[in-house]
């Protein structure tokens, strides 16, 4: 006889609108992030490309997205600990229970789900960590891009104030020596390029774990047989009543 299923709800509108915001504003970030690093395309006009303000095109973009992240971020850290649907800073606190769930979801990816003793209802303590990290890492890239947009205010002053760049250089200064530590330079100083080069790296990083991402949701509705691919547009999976 088939196993009956029932559908559990794992993400809210809210949430799944927000994946799909982050997810399409990565893509731009990468995109204009790696012209501003090294422009490698031109306008496809006979005109010079600084005649179009392509590179300025590109820092404004990636300028927005960056607050679209910003925003989106704040708004994650708060639904952490505060949320009414799950809170997942439950899932990374170390406790006994919490460990044994995190390497139980290792040794079933490793086992190709040939054992799997945890609750899949709702998010496990694996997926709960991998996330954080991913989160950790946008903040950083969140605070060294802004050390390096802070730097081209070498006057003091923007069109906003003087009181924006003294806030981003309180806020942000700290990731020079930080940056500088990361690729083994502190013997000559830190170093503003010190900074793009972690900020460039930790792109790649981020695109590494997008990567696994997409295919840990592949490998999870593959073997597990419970819908997981589907959630981020239903908002809902489906889970085997014998293990709910």
């Amino acid at each position: 006889m088939k196993p009956k299923y029932k559908q559990v709800k794992r993400m809210t509108a809210f949430m799944r609108l927000n994946h799909w915001v982050v997810a399409f504003s990565m893509v731009g970030a990468v995109i204009t992030g790696l012209y501003i690093g090294h422009p490698y395309y031109q306008t496809l006009i006979a005109e010079p490309a600084v005649m179009k303000y392509v590179m300025a095109w590109n820092r404004w973009v990636h300028f927005i997205i960056a607050i679209i992240f910003d925003v989106s971020s704040i708004v994650i850290a708060y639904l952490y600990f505060f949320s009414r649907f799950e809170k997942p800073y439950k899932k990374i606190i170390p406790t006994a229970g919490n460990i044994k769930e995190f390497f139980e979801v290792i040794i079933n990816l490793v086992m190709l789900n040939r054992r799997k003793k945890f609750d899949s209802t709702h998010s496990d303590s694996f997926n709960t960590v991998f996330f954080l990290l991913f989160h950790l890492m946008l903040a950083w890239m969140l605070l060294t891009g802004l050390q390096l947009y802070v730097h081209g205010l070498e006057s003091g002053l923007s069109s906003i104030g003087s009181w924006w760049p003294w806030m981003l250089h309180l806020v942000t200064d700290w990731t020079l020596p930080v940056s500088s530590w990361m690729i083994g330079s502190t013997a000559t100083g830190t170093n503003i390029m010190d900074v793009r080069i972690v900020h460039h790296m930790t792109m790649w990083f981020i695109l590494s774990w997008v990567a696994f991402h997409i295919y840990y949701q592949v490998w999870r509705t593959i073997f597990w047989k419970e819908g997981d691919i589907g959630i981020v547009v239903s908002g809902t999976k489906f889970v085997k009543e014998k293990e709910a």
